[in-house]
């Protein structure tokens, strides 16, 4: 059974720092592109970062320079390390694990945590 476990979420103020970590289990994580995404009150999900298998990273625009992705595969997990947040910021962060092969793709999402950011 594959799980991704999220923790690190809570209330902040603007201008500090979190960071979130996203425990997986049940799936042969280094092969896996971990990303985070996000999805705030009337906001679709969003990709904030990915980190693929061979440590390649992208960013959303709005969290360049202020959000750092990593990853550990001895532990399986993945981290977001969220800098000078702003009220914006706020939303419900979600972790996944993906890979396609081929024709054949596959997508893992974890329950969420949510990230409130005080003015």
């Amino acid at each position: 059974q594959v799980q991704l476990v999220e923790s690190g979420g809570g209330l902040v103020q603007s201008g500090g720092s979190v960071r979130l970590s996203c425990v997986v289990s049940g799936l042969v994580f280094n092969i896996y592109n971990m990303g985070w995404y996000r999805q705030g009150i009337e906001n679709e999900r969003e990709l904030v970062a990915r980190i693929n298998s061979d440590g390649s990273t992208n960013y959303e625009d709005s969290v360049k320079g202020r959000f750092t992705i990593s990853r550990d595969n001895e532990k399986s997990t993945v981290y977001l390390q969220m800098n000078s947040l702003k009220p914006e910021d706020t939303a419900v962060y979600y972790c996944n694990a993906a890979r396609s092969v081929g024709h054949y793709g596959e997508s893992n999402w974890g329950k969420g945590i949510l990230v409130t950011v005080s003015s």
